[in-house]
């Protein structure tokens, strides 16, 4: 039997958010597979058990920038360790200077981000003067340019969700789609663009649902596929109910508004990052060693 320790616990309770000895029990069943742990999960707990997307882990801000014609943007993420640091006035002009910078110059990677000339110097000596005022470390996670023919909007919501959007039509219809962006975190603009992997984890996961119901194989598959499409549904933007009215998708409202997008990008400030918490570690190490 594999040996379930305290990091493997405090990893699925993470990733789940599901309480602490029902993932110690979900990863003995599976036998150490953290995969097939989260799957268990699911099973169990249905939405308790798929917090990871929108869970906040980490402490920074969003910036974002769109030129006066409105054809090119950018939107980046730069991450500090405390959310006292991400008010400070110096680190917020940091943020938005950088985002300008990265629409103006088009760099290929944060790497030549940081070599791109700053003030007396570069980026990265700013970044490093920055780190030796503030006292905590800061660093450059990542960005998204676009240049467009089309026009660009954006929506930042507290500084810690960042939406830029390329799209066609009306300036209101722009930002709503940013906005709306925002409060349902789409995986992608349509069926299309989501990941197959996430596809067949669902799929996975309606399958044992539907098993355990005790109905005919036929019965038992339409509630797969029907779990299927509803996730899909659920997770692509042009399906998707409208924020401002849920009688219309995304995809009728851009219709009645002759418009259409093609693409945006999403940032959640410290998406997949884990912040660190003592307290929790020993909550993790208890329940992992307890039977």
């Amino acid at each position: 039997m594999a040996q379930i320790t305290a990091s493997m616990v405090k990893e699925l309770r993470v990733k789940t958010d599901a309480p602490m000895m029902e993932c110690k029990k979900a990863l003995t069943e599976a036998e150490g597979d953290m995969a097939r742990a989260e799957e268990i999960l699911r099973v169990k707990l249905g939405n308790k058990a798929s917090k990871a997307a929108t869970r906040v882990t980490a402490e920074g801000l969003i910036g974002l920038y769109i030129a006066p014609d409105s054809k090119t943007g950018a939107v980046i993420e730069i991450n500090c360790e405390t959310d006292f640091v991400a008010k400070n006035d110096d680190f917020i002009s940091f943020v938005n200077q950088l985002a300008t910078l990265v629409a103006e110059t088009n760099p290929s990677d944060t790497a030549a981000l940081s070599e791109l000339p700053m003030g007396e110097g570069t980026v990265e000596t700013t970044r490093a003067a920055l780190v030796g005022k503030i006292g905590e470390n800061l660093a450059v996670r990542r960005f998204q340019r676009f240049e467009t023919t089309n026009r660009l909007a954006s929506y930042v919501h507290g500084g810690r969700i960042g939406v830029l959007v390329d799209f066609s039509g009306p300036e209101e219809t722009g930002k709503d789609l940013a906005m709306h962006i925002a409060a349902t975190k789409p995986k992608a603009l349509d069926v299309s663009g989501v990941e197959p992997e996430a596809i067949a984890a669902e799929r996975s996961v309606a399958e044992q649902k539907a098993a355990e119901s005790g109905k005919p194989a036929e019965i038992v598959a339409k509630m797969v596929e029907g779990s299927v499409q509803k996730f899909l549904k659920e997770v692509t933007l042009l399906s998707q109910p409208f924020v401002k009215n849920d009688k219309q998708t995304v995809e009728q409202m851009l219709k009645e508004k002759n418009a259409s997008i093609s693409r945006y990008t999403l940032y959640v400030v410290g998406e997949g990052i884990e912040k660190k918490s003592e307290d929790f570690a020993a909550e993790v190490a208890a329940a992992a060693g307890g039977n």
